[in-house]
């Protein structure tokens, strides 16, 4: 027996703990301000560093002997683990205090040199037998190398555990243990369901490969970026690990679940740790989790990032962060929704959306698909190109995004054009979704003048509108009138090609027949003419009529301006000797009695404006239009 006595245990009074024993102590250790009231002895003979100590300051008998330990790992509840074991008292080690106390016997020098079977050879062997080899353990095992993060890298603690989890995600999990707990029955090692511990040879059907996101998500970011660049390295599905990181991602940024639609499918777990999740810092998290995730493309990961971009800019996340998130989805930007792409302006900003953000990310999808098409042989036909399908897309995509944001009155018209332009002009077949999003836009900013409103209606194609848009501009009284004239001019053009073709299809339908089936471009012009045919006469018809009334407007204005001018040269001339009645008795008008200056402003306000003639024009020749529609009908 030791000189210390028979120690029964230990207790404690405050911040001091004390043996119990019928020896006073010689000795005081110091940890993180919780002093340990023990007796030299037991101390010096398993550890070597206080013993170095003691050797070194060669203490009275007198007097006791006081030391401090600086940056103790694992702390004063370390120190008390190790000193049972000094004093050779009943030691309990789980996976929650083994690195810990390995760590502890690693600072006091508790090795074989001290005495055979001491602490460092203990903590060893229990970490290598029991942790490494069992799932939970070391998960457990790894979340408390955080405390004492410096030493367990040295002692290459955590490379270790990392090591074995990555073995383990790439191994069955019912060989994990015997028996296990899983999916709500006991299995074998083989993986066989048990029943009152008898092998009734039936197995699980399958195994998800997402067992395992929910025990890795308590680690904190460091650990699981390290976790999860080590399955990296083994060569584990980069789907998979991206599984992992939107699951972690879900699990400690605000609202990002909620964009990305819940958390999907259920995710099960070998057993329940009873751990509390890590504490983390959501900013650190976002940049190390967009480092962390691989060049992947797809629906649901673009969605992801998309919610990450709405993080980072909640969160006020590094320039060069966000700067990487719109490149990433630029790149696969065909794969975004129109409610993802809405992302609030969080900035000081008059704005309810971050239009420059979109208008970035489009420029980064141009960009993208040049550099993919440049080699490309194919790229050269526009019909055939690869790029042709995303272009589409994407143009469909922002025709809708900018249907959405017109409704914004603080949003510029310059805004609207440069994202209406950031597109190749060869991505849109047709401008009807540029036209809906002009229109909603000048609806909701009445105030714009013409000029204004006629340079937002440049980047309408009005070759590129279909028949029904056509329709509705020619009736849409917020465009200017030299933009009308345009849509109608436009759509004679239009209405003249479909009779063209329905002509050439007459007379090509005399050919063979042999020369006519497979030909998709026929088939179409088939149900043109039969819907077209009638009314593309009508309308020629029409517009013979208007064109014959707007030159009856011109000569009626050029009358009316050589009037005028008349009348003032006379009025000028022989204002004392003829009365206003003579003067227009002269020019070939009937008198009036008024005088000459109310007998202009009459003329003046009663003689039809060149516009209001065309307006009316126009009217009736839509109304006349609708009714040949309708009677086609």
């Amino acid at each position: 027996m030791s000189p210390a006595g028979k120690v029964s245990g230990f207790y404690r009074e405050g911040n001091e703990w004390f043996c119990k024993t019928t020896l006073l102590s010689d000795i005081t250790v110091n940890v993180g301000g919780v002093k340990f009231h023990l007796h030299m002895f037991p101390l010096i003979s398993k550890c070597g560093k206080i013993a170095k100590i003691v050797e070194e300051s060669k203490p009275t008998r007198d007097s006791t002997f006081t030391i401090s330990l600086e940056e103790f790992p694992g702390a004063a509840d370390a120190f008390l683990i190790a000193a049972k074991f000094c004093y050779q008292l009943r030691v309990d080690y789980t996976a929650r205090n083994i690195v810990m106390v390995y760590c502890a016997a690693n600072y006091l020098e508790m090795t074989d040199h001290y005495g055979e079977g001491n602490l460092l050879f203990v903590a060893d062997n229990y970490f290598h037998k029991n942790v490494l080899r069992n799932w939970k353990d070391c998960i457990l095992a790894l979340q408390s190398c955080e405390a004492v993060i410096s030493r367990a890298e040295e002692l290459q603690i955590i490379k270790k555990c990392l090591h074995s989890i990555s073995v383990m995600v790439c191994t069955d999990p019912s060989l994990f243990g015997w028996p296990m707990l899983m999916y709500g029955s006991l299995q074998s090692p083989g993986g066989s369901i048990l029943w009152n511990g008898i092998n009734t040879g039936a197995r699980i059907q399958s195994s998800e490969s997402n067992w395992w996101f929910e025990d890795i998500s308590y680690l904190g970011v460091a650990l699981f970026k390290r976790l999860i660049e080590t399955m990296e390295a083994r060569r584990i599905r980069p789907e998979i690990l991206v599984g992992a990181i939107i699951y972690y991602s879900k699990k400690y940024l605000p609202g990002l679940g909620r964009w990305q639609g819940g958390q999907g499918s259920k995710t099960r777990t070998v057993a329940s740790f009873s751990m509390t999740p890590a504490a983390i810092d959501e900013r650190n998290l976002l940049e190390t989790v967009e480092k962390l995730l691989p060049e992947k493309k797809g629906k649901s990961f673009c969605r992801f990032l998309l919610g990450l971009l709405r993080v980072a800019f909640i969160l006020g996340a590094s320039p060069p962060c966000r700067e990487s998130l719109e490149r990433r989805i630029g790149m696969q930007l065909e794969f975004a929704t129109l409610d993802s792409l809405l992302m609030p302006c969080y900035a000081d900003s008059d704005t309810l959306y971050n239009t420059d953000c979109v208008e970035r990310i489009i420029n980064h999808f141009v960009s993208s698909e040049q550099k993919a098409t440049v080699f490309s042989p194919s790229s050269l036909n526009s019909e055939i190109s690869p790029s042709s399908g995303p272009l589409r897309k994407v143009a469909k995509l922002v025709d809708g995004y900018m249907a959405e944001v017109a409704s914004d009155t603080n949003l510029k018209s310059e805004k609207m054009r440069s994202l209406a332009q950031a597109l190749p002009e060869s991505s849109r077949n047709f401008h009807d979704g540029i036209y809906r999003a002009v229109d909603i836009f000048l609806k909701a900013h009445p105030w714009l003048s013409d000029k204004e409103k006629e340079q937002l209606c440049t980047i309408i194609d009005f070759q590129k509108l279909s028949i029904d848009a056509c329709a509705h501009a020619s009736h849409n009284e917020r465009l200017p009138l030299r933009i009308v004239l345009q849509v109608l001019f436009f759509e004679q053009m239009q209405l003249r090609r479909v009779l063209a073709g329905s002509y050439a299809f007459d007379s090509g339908s005399r050919a063979p027949a042999h020369q006519l089936t497979g030909t998709g471009d026929l088939v179409t012009q088939v149900v043109q003419r039969d819907e077209w045919v009638t009314v593309v006469r009508e309308n020629q018809v029409l517009k013979v009529d208007l064109d014959s009334m707007r030159s009856k407007v011109g000569e009626l204005e050029g009358e009316f301006n050589r009037m005028k001018q008349q009348v003032k040269r006379v009025t000028k001339s022989h204002s004392s000797l003829f009365s206003p009645g003579s003067v227009v008795r002269r020019i070939g008008c009937n008198s009036l009695p008024q005088s000459s200056n109310a007998h202009a402003d009459i003329i003046e306000s009663t003689a039809p404006s060149p516009r209001a003639s065309v307006e009316r024009a126009e009217s009736s020749h839509h109304s006349r239009h609708s009714r040949s529609l309708s009677s086609c009908g």
